[in-house]
């Protein structure tokens, strides 16, 4: 399998026998790095990171995945680059591609990372848009493969807001890899209609299945993965806060949905997650609306089911996959 060269922009751009390369590759690399076993092949490379949405995981995620495999990165925080304000993406993206090897974009229009991809002529990574959110996608379904040994035919079960890069990615992953994928949400918070009927024709080539829902005891019922997200994407105002506690708040992951998936169903979430009033925001929204818990319970996310931290990890690992297949 040879990736080398190719940006990562979205998974609908990959074959399933590319995706699962991925897969195997980070679980590769996650047994190295646990055996100490020194694979910085990439000395002498160097990367930049653009962020135009700030993150914990992703940032970590490449910064360490990067330093192992030998490589120098230069960070650009959101008031560090001039890309779409000073300078166009088209000219950001010459001027970064004659000095790094490759480009992580983190912001908000899929336009974007595709157009610094277009131009930079290096490889070019998405590390979140508005619109998909590719990187995750190889760690959640790494951690599935873990625990599960396998991953077509399971049952993968998204509840919340499934109309944006969450919703819209682990869709066509699914589809991709033989997956039964169900949107279990409010109708208003479907996925596109466009992009469904896409995932349904690949879908018909891998065995996999698409379902919307706006039932949770019908759509969580022999689930073997239950999947949220927080209810308001970044970037997005307070003000829709209400509305999505009304839409959504019967869409929470609580003991019962996991009682109603199967005995042995793991919970997952790309985090961070509004599961108890330790957060800022948690706090703000107990004050607003009297919620303690918002799209998880904190018994679920603490419970034993939970595999959080497990696909937290795994980002780093992946992504490091993911750089090294393309460099």
């Amino acid at each position: 399998m040879n990736l080398k060269g190719r940006s990562f922009l979205k998974l609908k751009d990959f074959t399933p026998e590319e995706i699962t390369y991925l897969i195997e590759l980070s679980a590769e690399l996650k047994a190295k790095k646990k055996k100490g076993i020194v694979h910085d092949d990439l000395r002498g490379k160097n990367i930049a990171l653009i962020f135009e949405k700030t993150s914990t995981r992703t940032r970590c995620s490449f910064e360490v995945a990067a330093h192992d495999l030998g490589m120098q990165v230069t960070y650009l925080e959101p008031s560090a680059s001039q890309i779409g304000k000073k300078e166009s993406i088209k000219d950001t993206a010459r001027v970064l591609g004659r000095m790094y090897d490759g480009i992580e974009y983190r912001g908000f229009g899929q336009k974007i990372v595709e157009e610094l991809a277009e131009y930079s002529g290096v490889p070019v990574w998405n590390g979140l848009t508005n619109e998909f959110h590719p990187t995750q996608m190889i760690a959640d379904m790494l951690t599935i493969q873990e625990k599960f040994g396998h991953l077509k035919g399971i049952k993968f079960v998204f509840l919340g807001d499934a109309r944006y890069n969450m919703g819209n990615s682990l869709m066509v992953t699914c589809a991709k890899l033989g997956m039964d994928f169900v949107a279990c949400t409010n109708k208003n918070y479907f996925p596109d209609r466009e992009l469904v009927t896409y995932c349904e024709g690949v879908a018909k080539e891998t065995g996999a299945s698409i379902t919307l829902t706006e039932d949770v005891e019908i759509g969580t019922k022999h689930a073997d993965v239950i999947y949220t997200d927080v209810w308001v994407s970044m970037g997005e105002p307070e003000e829709v806060w209400e509305n999505r506690i009304r839409d959504l708040k019967s869409y929470q992951v609580n003991q019962k949905v996991m009682d109603n998936a199967k005995e042995t169903a793991i919970f997952m979430h790309c985090l961070p997650a509004f599961h108890d009033l330790e957060t800022v925001i948690g706090q703000q929204i107990y004050e607003k609306f009297g919620l303690t818990e918002m799209e998880v319970t904190n018994q679920v996310f603490e419970g034993v089911q939970s595999v959080v931290f497990d696909e937290a990890e795994n980002r780093m690992h992946s992504i490091k996959a993911i750089m090294y297949a393309t460099l």
